[in-house]
């Protein structure tokens, strides 16, 4: 297991990120994505520390808050010292019947992380998001709030998720400005099938220095392997009740038949090389794995040594590669003369 910084932090988090979706759902959606009561979760929360992973995420929306309180019980019951994990949860969702309770308001965000830290059982949060963009709210008022969580000792450090390359940016802006916490880290979705973050996100956060979470790596298991194009997920199954994240299933196909060609030559699940592919990829922080069985962890977790080669790497990136869209097209046609400049300022010196 390897240990990268979480933005431009000197926080050491995991390659890959225990998630806990599949924690406390009892019906509805968050019954369909996982219904593990304390002691299975307690089992693969102390599996994933076992093998390396110190990075918790979960939400105050998970099951209605259930996550949260299994998350922070197990917690507890393992007796992890508090310095050896890194708990991260987010706040913006419903979770009331009113029209504040909601939001990446100050009020919402103030509330959120003391009713988080309860249910958690924490002094502290390491890593509070925002969960989605609030266009009801001005980005000044949300940055300023939580600035002042971080102040006020309930969080050390602020990131955000599911926003757009523009508006992260405006919020680092005014967090330079005025001097206040800023975004550490984005927590977005890209796997091999959906790469549409590469566009405007990830150029954003390299040229920031903001750390990347990737959240639903398998594409909801439709790149674990169990599905392809002559086989469709069963009845009951969670692609079927949930369709969720949209995905072009025909590029999934293509990338799965590939992905699973390389598997074989490594001996390895084509859900290893799934995430092997983006473990690979220089602006990825960790990766967010959740599961509901012990073997399905332990698949994941095996998925930190799997080494693919330049030439598997190639074969995915040419079979999942996006299609260009303007300005990208142009980017590449008007940038050419001076990248070649790039090139040769840097290439080894030869001698003459």
């Amino acid at each position: 297991m390897r240990y990268r910084p979480l933005g431009r932090t000197g926080l050491f988090v995991s390659e890959l990120c225990l998630g806990t979706m599949t924690f406390g759902g009892s019906e509805g959606m968050w019954g369909v994505i996982g219904k593990l009561q304390q002691s299975d979760a307690e089992r693969l929360v102390g599996q994933a520390l076992d093998a390396g992973i110190n990075f918790i995420d979960t939400a105050d929306v998970y099951a209605g808050g259930v996550s949260e309180q299994i998350t922070g019980q197990a917690l507890k019951n393992l007796k992890v010292p508090r310095e050896n994990v890194v708990v991260a949860t987010k706040v913006f969702g419903e979770t009331g019947p009113g029209p504040n309770s909601r939001g990446a308001t100050r009020g919402h965000i103030m509330d959120g992380v003391k009713a988080s830290l309860k249910r958690l059982q924490l002094e502290h949060i390491d890593l509070y998001q925002i969960h989605g963009f609030d266009p009801a709210t001005p980005i000044e008022e949300t940055v300023r709030a939580l600035d002042q969580v971080v102040r006020q000792g309930y969080v050390r450090y602020v990131g955000v998720s599911n926003w757009a390359a523009w508006q992260i940016v405006k919020a680092l802006g005014i967090a330079e400005r005025l001097g206040l916490a800023r975004f550490e880290s984005l927590q977005a979705y890209y796997t091999v099938a959906g790469r549409d973050l590469e566009r405007e996100l990830i150029p954003m956060l390299r040229s920031e220095g903001v750390g990347l979470m990737v959240w639903s790596p398998l594409a909801g298991g439709l790149l674990s392997g169990k599905y392809g194009r002559e086989q469709q997920a069963e009845e009951g199954s969670r692609r079927i009740t949930f369709d969720f994240p949209p995905v072009d299933k025909d590029r999934a196909w293509n990338c799965v038949d590939v992905m699973r060609t390389i598997a074989q030559a490594h001996g390895v699940s084509v859900a290893q090389v799934a995430l092997g592919w983006l473990l690979h990829q220089p602006q990825v922080t960790s990766v967010i794995v959740g599961a509901k069985r012990a073997e399905q962890l332990a698949d994941n977790i095996a998925a930190t040594q799997v080494a693919l080669t330049e030439g598997d790497l190639l074969q995915i990136n040419n079979v999942s590669r996006l299609p260009h869209e303007y300005p990208g097209w142009m980017f590449a046609r008007q940038g050419e003369y001076r990248r070649k400049q790039i090139d040769e300022a840097f290439s080894p010196r030869r001698e003459p």
